[in-house]
């Protein structure tokens, strides 16, 4: 579930923020990025472009100067440095490592059923993820926090969990945003609770704030249900929390339940006074902050416009699978012609509703310039046939025999790529998102062709 269904108070769920940062960088580092959060390495900051299933790079004048993009990257929401290196926190909660080239390092699971990593110097913590809760029952006995080892393996738990009078919402109860000091301290910010904690190395509480934004703050609890659908009620107070390059403690929250209307609150990291209070009023921003302390709050969408064409990656390793016939088909068969390679399994739901669409954009394209290479990932070959013979699909079915996930790193089924005619991808596509999405398909596809004749006038 992409986050506890809301009615009353309820809300879709917001990004919450995390960053270790260094000592006096030149320029701005920028701190949060629509509702996600930047970290600081080296001299340029990165955040996590949900949307795009990528990250970007900018310097101190905050413009943007690099991007990554790789299979594992579906939704990132979070950016934490670690030894020089980038910690990715997918939606999801799995951890993935880059180094600032772009190159995967490593990955690790949750120790949540979702998890959200946040990085200090030596020291690595996770909390449960206010991006996907789930409703788990805990009791009070279960840690609020992990602290992990270098390759993800929880080591240590601190704190120890809320729970709510309904036990199956102690996730959401418990769910928040954490950051880390260079001194060792942790900051915790509950998502449904009005107080940011500062604990210290043991899990023990050195001070807690609050930013008196409701009268009454009750836990989580169930909604009558409505046509068979259970709400759940609560509100949104914290978005995200990060240390600046100034040493203060920065929180993004809500000025209203639902968090459309954003305020942000600096404190005093040895405190927690709040120092300064800014109404933002928007439901995305964008916070950078220089080592003095000046803060610039910009629009996100227009620093995400600036990016630059750097050159599309090529579709790599390139395949060689063999059609329901057994002949052999490779990558560089479609070059000439755009392209979507579609991995997809019997078993995938998502596919199932994916197909139709396939084929009415199939058939929308002349063959000469659009074509489709479906790459099937089931283990079991009966099951993919019966699967065809019910979809009969107009395009060309590849047999990937269960093992494309490990060569291509996707997160879930159905996950497609979206090639140029030279063989280079224009865009990665993350599950269905319906009709919606493959009119946006087709209205790119048709740019592309457009561009490509455009240039070879």
């Amino acid at each position: 579930m992409r986050g506890p269904p809301g009615a009353g108070t309820a809300a879709a769920l917001g990004l919450v923020a995390l960053t270790a940062c260094h000592p006096a960088p030149s320029g701005f580092t920028l701190l949060f990025l629509g509702r996600s959060p930047a970290a600081r390495v080296g001299t340029l900051s990165w955040a996590p472009d949900p949307d795009h299933s990528r990250l970007v790079g900018f310097d101190g004048t905050l413009h943007v100067v690099r991007t990554i993009a790789d299979p594992r990257l579906a939704t990132p929401i979070a950016v934490a440095a670690l030894h020089g290196r980038l910690l990715v926190t997918e939606r999801t909660g799995e951890g993935v490592v880059f180094d600032t080239s772009g190159r995967p390092v490593r990955e690790w699971p949750s120790p949540f059923p979702a998890s959200l990593n946040a990085t200090g110097d030596d020291r690595i913590i996770a909390a449960r993820s206010p991006y996907l809760v789930q409703f788990v029952g805990e009791d009070g006995s279960q840690p609020l926090l992990w602290l992990l080892d270098t390759l993800g393996r929880p080591s240590r738990g601190l704190g120890v969990t809320h729970v709510p009078e309904v036990a199956y919402l102690a996730q959401l109860a418990n769910a928040g945003a954490v950051a880390l000091a260079p001194d060792g301290s942790i900051y915790f910010a509950p998502l449904v609770r009005d107080e940011i904690l500062k604990l210290d190395a043991t899990g023990a509480t050195v001070w807690r704030t609050q930013r008196g934004l409701f009268r009454e703050e009750p836990d989580p609890h169930f909604l009558p249900p409505k046509r068979r659908e259970i709400g759940v009620a609560y509100a949104m107070v914290n978005i995200a929390v990060s240390v600046g390059p100034d040493g203060r403690l920065y929180a993004l929250g809500a000025e209203d339940s639902a968090a459309t209307r954003l305020r942000l609150d600096v404190l005093d990291p040895t405190s927690g006074r709040i120092v300064t209070t800014r109404a933002l009023g928007t439901r995305a921003t964008a916070v950078a902050v220089d080592h003095r302390g000046t803060i610039r709050v910009l629009d996100p969408e227009r620093l995400l416009a600036q990016t630059p064409t750097l050159g599309r990656d090529l579709f790599e390793p390139a395949f060689a699978l063999p059609d329901l016939a057994g002949k052999p088909v490779r990558l560089d068969d479609y070059r000439g012609k755009i392209t979507l390679v579609n991995f997809w399994a019997s078993w995938c739901g998502p596919c199932r509703e994916e197909f139709p669409h396939m084929a009415e954009l199939y058939k929308s394209f002349p063959r000469d310039q659009v074509d489709i290479a479906a790459i099937s990932d089931d283990v079991d070959p009966g099951k993919m046939r019966a699967f065809v013979a019910e979809f009969r699909p107009p395009f060309p079915i590849l047999v990937g025999r269960g093992r494309m996930k490990e060569i291509y790193h996707y997160r879930g089924l159905p996950y497609s790529v979206l090639l140029d005619k030279r063989g280079r991808i224009i865009e990665r596509i993350f599950g269905f998102g319906g009709e919606t999405e493959f009119q946006r398909l087709r209205e790119t596809i048709t740019r592309e062709i457009h561009a490509d004749s455009a240039a070879h006038r």
